[in-house]
């Protein structure tokens, strides 16, 4: 008898079983937990610790106990030298060097909380983000530092710099870990619901929102996606061969964001899995590693994973040791999902959708089935729950298109410093996700549009409320909408529609824009009007109505 996707998840969480789950309540409600789930990310680490390749960043190498040593230095660096104490928040901001990774696990295993910082944000983010936060200490490279300075003395931030340049006076990672090499991790209890990191999210209007998510939300997302691999494997009724050589993933996504640090590298402990970081997304340069470190896996935003695609019809390098090219971050379109199959001689594409809040879970889907249903998201994790509902927060049947909902065990803790919001998108243990969504009859998501004014760029969540605040600022600009405009790579690019009375020059726009905003959120596309933007009886710019004038006008 074929085992269908409910029979394989009930076997595997049955009792006795490895992903066993039962019910606990959290926060006053009842939600599936893992029996064996490491209790903290401290726990992770610690049982990961092998003599087996982990980080590789160009010449660099670290093998899985070199990184938890390197973070047991760090951690009596933090504790002895820096005062942290459990709660207290530490920022990272850096590429994606190795020191990211064990800054993170030196941070969470004496119960901090992690900060990952955009590393893409200029001086006034980042102000707001250790303000935000209120962080004791900030970890960071040298880009990052140039970009604080000029608000550094006002922030009052102690700095531990990460590859600093030449003659700079900065406390220096490495030679402030060096009289701690050899030190056991410092005893310190940390919890399975004690708070493990703060990420920031952009909402449609403001600052960035912090996540603050526990080590059991976590966790828990990591379990799930093994969970899901294990019932894939089941369902297909097959016996995966043992690869000849170590399991390697790419990672060319930022570990700012929940993808990259949870679906990329959190993941690559239990499944003891080389961890090959780029300093910068460049195609070409993916394919000589994916050839010559022999990668498995590949896990980015659509835009990403179609430069692959395309590299791949184009070279001549042998990418055969790809299993997966995921997705994240932002939908593909269906015919990527086609040419991803097409392209890799045996890797077979997946995605899933899942939310900074859910620490990148949600629902998943992968190989036939995903080339079944290209314009899907999957079908629900095991440890979380969905609904569709209406404007009176009614739930809709199957086909019908309301906001989606969600809960569960993933669910981030709280917002951080903002009460007035988590008022607001917490109902029952329901978590509005400003998505809107239908579910099919065998309970296939998939997401049509959305709610909250936002754009995907990318994978890269950008605020419109957040970009028009700054366009409003520039003396000349009088009114200011901006919209979401389609892009053959990025999904999405950000677009504008400005009121001002006199002539503006673009690229002068651009350079002041550039002192308030992230490269990636100021506007690509950029119209000029004379006249007040349209409004609705109740004052509201037409947004809808602007975006469609400015894509028929760019022909896109």
């Amino acid at each position: 008898m074929t085992l269908t996707r409910h029979t394989a998840l009930a076997e595997l969480t049955a009792a006795g079983q490895p992903y066993e789950l039962t019910t606990a309540s959290l926060r006053g409600r009842p939600c599936r937990v893992f029996v064996n789930a490491p209790q903290s990310l401290r726990e992770l680490f610690r049982a990961a610790s092998s003599d087996l390749p982990f980080v590789i960043f160009r010449d660099e190498r670290l093998t899985f106990r070199d990184a938890w040593d390197q973070a047991a230095a760090l951690a009596h660096v933090l504790i002895d030298e820096y005062h942290i104490t459990p709660g207290d928040r530490v920022a990272i901001s850096m590429r994606n060097f190795p020191e990211w990774v064990t800054s993170f696990m030196a941070v969470t295993s004496i119960g901090g909380i992690a900060v990952a910082m955009n590393a893409l944000w200029q001086t006034e983010e980042m102000v707001y983000g250790l303000e935000n936060s209120g962080a004791r200490l900030l970890i960071c490279d040298p880009e990052r530092l140039e970009r604080l300075a000029p608000a550094r003395t006002a922030v009052g931030i102690q700095v531990l710099a990460v590859r600093p340049k030449a003659g700079s006076t900065e406390e220096e990672f490495h030679q402030r870990l060096a009289p701690h090499q050899g030190k056991p991790m410092p005893e310190v209890p940390v919890q399975p619901d004690d708070a493990a990191t703060i990420f920031y999210t952009s909402g449609s209007t403001g600052h960035p929102k912090g996540v603050v998510s526990t080590h059991r939300n976590i966790l828990t997302a990591l379990f799930s996606w093994e969970l899901d691999n294990k019932a894939g494997v089941l369902i297909a009724g097959i016996t995966p061969e043992p690869l000849p050589f170590q399991a390697a993933t790419l990672l060319a996504v930022p570990l700012f964001h929940v993808t990259g640090s949870h679906a990329v590298f959190l993941q690559s402990y239990r499944a003891q899995r080389k961890l090959v970081c780029m300093y910068r997304w460049d195609p070409e340069e993916a394919a000589e590693l994916i050839e010559r470190e022999r990668i498995t896996s590949f896990t980015a935003p659509a835009a990403m994973t179609g430069d692959l695609v395309r590299v791949a019809r184009a070279t001549h390098r042998d990418l055969s040791s790809l299993q997966t090219v995921g997705g994240g971050g932002a939908p593909r379109a269906p015919e990527q999902v086609r040419q991803i199959d097409a392209a890799f001689a045996t890797a077979l594409p997946n995605t899933g959708w899942g939310m900074t809040e859910t620490n990148a879970i949600g629902t998943g889907i992968g190989g036939l089935d995903y080339l079944a249903r290209p314009a899907s998201s999957g079908r629900c994790s095991a440890v979380l729950e969905l609904k569709v509902v209406d404007d009176a927060g009614q739930a809709l049947p199957a086909g019908q298109r309301g906001e989606l909902l969600i809960r569960g065990t993933s669910l981030f803790r709280e917002y951080w410093k903002r009460p007035e919001v988590n008022a607001t998108v917490f109902e029952d243990g329901w978590f509005r996700t400003g998505d809107v969504a239908y579910l099919d009859d065998e309970g296939y998501l998939f997401i049509v549009d959305r709610t909250k004014d936002l754009i995907i760029r990318g994978g890269e969540n950008i605020g419109c409320g957040t970009v028009e605040a700054a366009l409003i600022m520039h003396p000349d600009v009088l009114e200011a909408a901006v919209y979401a405009v389609p892009d053959e790579r990025l999904g999405e690019e950000v677009g504008t529609t400005l009121y001002v009375q006199k002539p503006v020059d673009e690229s002068s726009l651009r350079d002041f824009l550039s002192d308030h905003l992230a490269k990636f959120e100021v506007p690509r596309y950029v119209r000029f009007v004379r006249e007040p933007l349209p409004r609705t009886a109740s004052g509201k710019i037409l947004k809808r109505e602007l975006r469609d004038e400015a894509v028929q006008a760019l022909g896109l």
